[in-house]
């Protein structure tokens, strides 16, 4: 079983140094399903072992000049003041109701990750090299809320804060956010350790594997599609969620048909949306037929594969 955590702890490190996050979504998981810890212990103990790991991916993009210095320590910083709240809320809420909104966190970023970006978004908005103050204020307090209080919701919130609302970079926002991960997760941790105790054998052990796989996956960063890698991620956190779900949820609410009842609505209200929205992208077919009409004065364009 040892072996099984090392070995999957790698993977934490690695989605960290490629993605900038995913380390929460798969470190209490495995900390509770595998090792055995109770709920609160799990997301406390996962708040360590993503910080440090969070510093050490951080090095290889650093040398690389993928961090934006500025905007990533103003983001910690109200994400800091958000984490440690959290945390300290964390302590008067039941371990299950943590389990289930991680497993909805996990979902929601999943939805997030597998949404197809609509045609030129990414040209809307011109690069800038620092986010407005007021955006990093509201961002970095809500974000660092939901780590705090979860354990869960870095990276995967932070990094489409800012190639969204700052408009900086993919490679730069994920470099960025290794940053403002770090700096949230250790307060965060400080608001938990007042009411938990942590294994620390088994936090160094998680932490080791998972700086290992940092270093690997800073180093490959930039040289895998990051629009496949994050589609396939993206499904394992929902099959991950939806165990979770399964984990906590008692089997009557399974087996009742409301349930299925609301699960096919929203999987129908997901069909018709997804729908909507490839209906709004361009027709290729028009497209191809504008191309291949006659010009002005006689001529006419041979429509060819190339084009």
């Amino acid at each position: 079983m040892t072996a099984l955590i090392v070995a999957v702890s790698l993977l934490i490190g690695v989605s960290l140094g490629i993605l900038g996050g995913g380390g929460s979504i798969l470190t209490v998981p495995i900390l509770v399903y595998l090792a055995g810890q109770e709920t609160k212990e799990a997301i406390a103990t996962s708040l360590f072992v993503v910080g440090v790991t969070s510093i050490a991916a951080l090095v290889p993009h650093a040398r690389a000049h993928r961090v934006r210095w500025r905007t990533g320590l103003l983001f910690g910083a109200f994400s800091m003041a958000g984490a440690y709240g959290g945390g300290r809320v964390a302590e008067y809420i039941p371990g299950t109701v943590l389990l289930l909104a991680f497993a909805l966190m996990m979902l929601a970023t999943a939805a997030a990750m597998l949404r197809r970006p609509r045609p030129g978004r990414e040209r809307a908005r011109p690069a800038r090299t620092d986010l407005p103050l007021k955006h990093i204020a509201v961002e970095g307090l809500a974000v660092g809320a939901v780590t705090g209080l979860v354990g869960s919701g870095g990276g995967f919130l932070v990094v489409p804060a800012l190639a969204i609302l700052g408009g900086l970079p993919m490679g730069i926002a994920v470099g960025t956010s290794l940053l403002v991960i770090a700096m949230k997760s250790f307060a965060g941790l400080a608001g938990h350790l007042s009411g938990v105790s942590i294994d620390w054998g088994l936090a160094l052990t998680v932490t080791a594997a998972a700086v290992i796989g940092s270093l690997i996956g800073g180093r490959v960063a930039g040289r895998i599609p990051q629009d496949a890698l994050r589609k396939a991620f993206g499904w394992f956190v929902v099959a991950m969620g939806v165990f979770v779900l399964a984990q906590q949820l008692d089997t009557a609410v399974w087996t009742h048909p409301a349930t299925w009842a609301a699960l096919g609505a929203v999987a129908t209200a997901a069909v018709v949306f997804r729908s909507r929205q490839h209906s709004k992208s361009p027709n290729r077919a028009s497209e191809s037929a504008v191309r291949a009409r006659p010009l002005p004065e006689g001529g006419h364009r041979e429509s060819t594969a190339s084009e």
